[in-house]
């Protein structure tokens, strides 16, 4: 009997990708078929081989490959031992199509920063909440897949813009709560979502999701000391739900924002303690 596959497959609320794929097979062959987007795919475990325009391939777990839409392929495991991948589907304007014919030709990219770049984006959509970080990280990992295409994987020569950077540290600012995707603080700023990113990211020292993540986690902490339920505070500054404010909350603080509400309530007892003591002692 063939061994049930173990697959995991979700749509997340970024613009750009079209779905998210995650799969262990161990006996399942692909036969030629196409794709309306691109696929970006990493392998984990094992290795794949397939056809892609009438030439054979192969993918290693250290390599990173990029397949055209509407080329077919096929695919399947090239041991008994089957493999493990993650795949983006990414709408086919996050790379120019004019590059297809390139992707044909070097569809396996050997660049581990961007391996390293592609895993922490899969991270960044592993749940919801996290979407501004997962965009920022897409449009880093699109404009690296289109030098590499365009045969120019040598470091992006960045311009400083450190007016583009304040002004969209004014606008989340003004909507850390609330949240705005990075398409939309591109349209408004008239800027590239990627040279936003870099703008952001050179002036502050931090991605701009790590600045919203701040805001909103500073906030938490004075409304947890107010009295609020933690429940009431995530969604209140911005949090998808409490574990999303737990999560990120333990990340900055050091400790969960129930541990964190309860330090307030032993301060609050040792202060009537020790105001005891010197009323008794007066």
């Amino acid at each position: 009997m063939a061994a049930r596959p173990d697959i995991t497959a979700w749509r997340p609320s970024v613009a750009g990708i079209e779905e998210v794929f995650h799969a262990h097979f161990t006996d399942h062959t692909y036969p030629m078929h196409t794709h309306d987007a691109w696929t970006l795919l990493l392998v984990d475990e094992g290795m794949v081989r397939y056809d892609l325009d009438r030439h054979e391939h192969g993918v290693l777990t250290d390599v990173v490959t990029l397949l055209p839409p509407h080329v077919p392929h096929n695919g399947g495991a090239a041991t008994s031992a089957g493999f493990r991948k993650r795949v983006l589907y990414l709408d086919v304007a996050q790379v120019d199509e004019e590059l297809v014919g390139m992707a044909v030709d070097r569809p396996v990219l050997r660049d581990p920063a961007l391996r390293r770049r592609i895993d922490r984006l899969h991270t960044a959509l592993a749940g919801p909440g996290d979407e501004l970080e997962a965009a920022s990280r897409l449009a880093l990992v699109a404009e690296r897949l289109d030098q590499h295409l365009r045969s120019r994987p040598e470091p992006v020569r960045y311009v400083h813009d450190r007016r583009i950077a304040h002004r969209l540290r004014d606008l989340l600012d003004e909507l850390f709560v609330e949240g705005i995707t990075l398409q939309e603080a591109a349209l408004r700023l008239h800027a590239h979502h990627a040279h936003l990113v870099r703008a952001f990211s050179r002036e502050f020292g931090m991605a701009p999701h790590q600045y919203v993540t701040g805001r909103r986690v500073d906030l938490a902490r004075r409304m947890l000391l107010q009295g609020l339920p933690a429940s009431e505070v995530a969604s209140a500054v911005g949090f998808y739900d409490q574990s999303h404010l737990t999560r990120h909350f333990k990340r900055v603080v050091g400790t969960g924002p129930g541990h964190y509400a309860r330090a307030r309530g032993q301060v609050r007892a040792q202060g009537l303690s020790f105001g005891s003591c010197r009323a008794r002692g007066a």
